[in-house]
């Protein structure tokens, strides 16, 4: 069984005058272990799938299976403790509080689980080190680079050891040379700790970092390529 099972997958939104699907009879498959880059042009329907994977949207058919969980029947309080667990997830915009250190930005997926301080402290200093950034941890996000508060955003979505890393133009607010410092630590978590990676990019660039690309059209794959080697850049 694959990590990640999509299965007949339609997505409709009901608008103010009509519907709008970004998402038609989409099936496919994500293995543990990859690093699969979604692109396409806009209302392609990339960050719906990746919302649908996240549990933060529902299919309006279809079913979303993920480490054998059936996502799209959990109920809302089992799925935000499946969340929790299961995925972690890096914006475009960081999405950090602004009055928090890294440290305490960090910290917050924690907050939901039953674990002694002692647990949670040894976790976000293993994950901030992880990210390059232990010296950083008393940091407000205002005394950080984009990039360094970037890398903050992964090390939240690490901290809870998920099973799949979701990551939505997780490059799109950076300058090139923080952007290819991101898109080297994804790699870096994907090839030496094993996470299993989807990102959505705009950028053909930053697809080169991953493993796999799958491209979107109106809502559907239009091609698959085949599995490239490992990229010089990693």
């Amino acid at each position: 069984m694959s990590l990640i099972d999509i299965e007949s997958v339609t997505k409709t939104f009901s608008g103010a005058s009509e519907e709008v699907t970004p998402l038609e009879n989409l099936s496919m498959r994500i293995e543990e272990g990859e690093f699969v880059a979604l692109m396409g042009p806009s209302g392609s329907g990339k960050t719906t799938l990746l919302n649908l994977m996240a549990g933060i949207d529902r299919p309006t058919r279809g079913s979303v299976r993920i480490a054998g969980e059936e996502v799209s029947a959990l109920s809302a309080r089992a799925l935000a403790k499946w969340r929790t667990r299961s995925i972690g997830f890096v914006f475009q915009g960081y999405n950090l509080i602004p009055v928090l250190t890294a440290y305490e930005n960090v910290e917050i997926p924690l907050l939901l689980l039953d674990l002694p301080r002692a647990d949670r402290r040894r976790k976000i200093l293993v994950a901030l080190e992880a990210v390059g950034l232990s010296d950083r941890a008393h940091h407000l996000p205002r005394q950080m680079s984009g990039g360094q508060q970037q890398r903050v955003a992964i090390a939240r979505a690490i901290v809870a050891d998920p099973k799949v890393v979701l990551a939505d133009e997780p490059t799109g607010n950076l300058d090139r040379t923080a952007a290819t410092g991101t898109l080297k630590l994804l790699r870096r978590l994907n090839d030496e700790f094993g996470k299993t990676l989807v990102m959505v990019t705009h950028d053909p660039a930053a697809a080169e970092f991953s493993k796999r690309v799958v491209h979107l059209d109106k809502g559907r794959i239009v091609d698959t390529p085949p599995l490239p080697g490992a990229h010089p850049h990693a």
